[in-house]
């Protein structure tokens, strides 16, 4: 549950944001693991890819995080990054992301949503299988030669 009941909202990503949410995820895991760098990250976050869109996440009004979604893939949107700022951690941002994105999912009539996971990240396993998605594959050297990331899937209704 959201402590203190926080408004979370979802903005496009400014490259101010994508500065300091480069800089913050560098130091974490799955990131670190890959090396990436803060530069390398923050140009990610703020890149305009077309059929891609970055937003930076807000808990009353202060940066918390980013969620960036490929819309369309296989028959729905693949969530390419999720990421919340230790300090928002245990504060139910990650749920109320996943809700935003499946919401907006359905909406597009959606019939899937897709999102993959590091194999030693299995925090995130453990999260995204408690919100429906099922394991569906494992895709070695993905990122790196010697770990593999595991693709997952949620079947959406058809109405």
């Amino acid at each position: 549950m959201l402590e203190n009941a926080q408004a979370v909202t979802f903005q496009p990503m400014t490259v101010e944001a994508a500065e300091s949410l480069g800089s913050a995820f560098a130091a974490l895991d799955p990131w670190a693991h890959y090396a990436y760098t803060a530069a390398t990250l923050a140009t990610f976050l703020a890149d305009a890819e077309p059929g891609t869109q970055r937003f930076q996440i807000m808990a009353d009004q202060a940066l918390a995080g980013a969620i960036v979604i490929q819309s369309k893939w296989f028959r729905g949107p693949y969530l390419q990054f999720l990421g919340v700022l230790p300090a928002f951690h245990r504060r139910g941002l990650g749920r109320s992301a996943l809700g935003w994105f499946e919401s907006a999912a359905r909406a597009d009539g959606a019939r899937n949503l897709w999102v993959a996971a590091s194999e030693f990240n299995v925090a995130a396993q453990t999260f995204y299988e408690r919100h429906g998605f099922v394991r569906i594959a494992t895709v070695d050297g993905l990122i790196a030669e010697g770990t593999a990331e595991i693709l997952f899937r949620k079947r959406l209704a058809v109405e």
